[in-house]
C-alpha cells in the first residue's frame, strides 16, 4: 500500500526510538514516554492553493529530515509501519546536514 498525501500534507516516520527506561533504570509506560521529533520525510502532497487558486510548492520533499512538535500530527499505521502525517504547516524546521 503506498501513502499518498493530499494538498499541503506530508507523511512523516520518526527517526529515532522511543527511551523504555530513565537513566536511573525506571520503566517507562507509554503515555510517559517522549516521543521523538525529528522525521523523515516520505511523502508530499501536491502543496495548498493561494488566494488565487495557484498551487504553491511544498518547502519540502521526499527524504528530507524535520523537525515536528512531540505531539503533532495523526499519527497512523501501515503495513506494520507507523507515519505521522502533519500539514506543512506543523513542521518547525528542516535539519541540514
Amino acid at each position: 500500500m503506498k501513502l499518498v498525501p493530499l494538498g499541503d500534507r506530508v507523511v512523516l516516520q520518526r527517526l529515532d526510538e522511543v527511551e523504555e527506561k530513565t537513566k536511573g533504570g525506571i520503566v517507562l509506560p507509554d503515555t510517559a514516554k517522549e516521543k521523538p521529533q525529528e522525521c523523515k520525510v516520505i511523502a508530499v502532497g501536491p502543496g495548498k492553493l493561494d488566494d488565487n487558486g495557484k498551487r504553491v510548492a511544498p518547502d519540502v520533499k521526499k527524504g528530507d529530515i524535520v523537525i515536528i512538535a512531540k505531539w503533532g500530527g495523526t499519527e497512523i499505521k501501515v503495513g506494520g509501519n507507523e507515519y505521522v502525517i502533519v500539514s506543512e504547516d506543523d513542521i518547525m524546521a528542516k535539519v541540514e546536514k
